[in-house]
């Protein structure tokens, strides 16, 4: 109870003392965005970085080299837990927008740090919607902003699965022109997930595995590429499961 009680004052007590800073992280907007852009990440990491500490949570990194430095990105992973977003942000070393569903925008103060960071919503009813969500999200990676997306859709509920990944997603390394970095997460739900309502000390790895670049794949494996993606993040999940988490069937 203690780590759910500490992650939640310190969200809240967050949200409310950032006020002004996100003043000011709006001024400087106006005068200079990149500097807002570097600003609010550095920001925005810092305070996962203490919400993953309040959690308990041992975080296993591994392939961090396979992501590229110099262009932006598509990010890709499979889902389980509400922290996969936190942990997978501390990490990233460029802006980069996460494509979230639209309900996030209930929420006031967090909806406006993920705007300034390039975050999109996603309308996931509406296919008209969706699709300006992707097209955006094209612009964002082409102006040098990398994007993250978990393409199952929704959070998976159930441990050592897979839902299938949505091809629309992938449109935007194709005609973004970016490479996909497959992220392969490992027992992320035994953070919260797996015991709702409360926060447990958890260990968690998350693999960054090699970029994949659509424009050298065959026309057949273009067709299926979701299919292809998430292979690879199932190949790296089991490897890693068994090596790290052997006590967990």
């Amino acid at each position: 109870m203690i780590r759910l009680i500490l992650v939640a004052v310190f969200l809240i007590l967050f949200l409310v003392l950032s006020i002004p800073l996100m003043l000011a992280e709006w001024l400087i907007g106006k005068c200079n965005p990149g500097l807002k852009d570097r600003s609010s990440l550095a920001i925005v990491q810092w305070a996962f970085r203490w919400i993953m500490r309040l959690a308990g949570t041992r975080i296993i990194i591994l392939g961090e080299e396979n992501i590229p430095k110099d262009t932006p990105v598509l990010y890709v992973g499979n889902h389980r837990s509400y922290f996969d977003v936190v942990m997978t942000y501390m990490r990233v070393p460029r802006l980069t927008g996460y494509i979230a569903k639209k309900e996030m925008l209930r929420w006031p103060l967090l909806r406006t740090w993920m705007r300034y960071l390039h975050c999109l919503f996603l309308d996931r009813k509406n296919v008209k919607e969706g699709l300006k969500t992707i097209l955006a999200a094209i612009d964002q990676v082409k102006h040098g902003i990398s994007i993250c997306i978990f393409p199952e859709g929704t959070r998976n509920r159930v441990n050592d699965t897979f839902l299938p990944f949505h091809e629309g997603s992938f449109k935007i390394a194709e005609k973004g022109n970016v490479p996909i970095v497959p992220m392969s997460i490992i027992n992320s739900a035994a953070i919260f997930e797996d015991h709702l309502p409360w926060i447990k000390k958890a260990t968690v790895l998350i693999q960054y595995c090699p970029p994949v670049c659509v424009k050298d794949l065959d026309k057949e494996t273009r067709k299926n590429i979701g299919g292809y993606v998430s292979n690879i993040i199932q190949t790296y999940y089991f490897q890693n499961k068994e090596q790290y988490f052997p006590e967990n069937p």
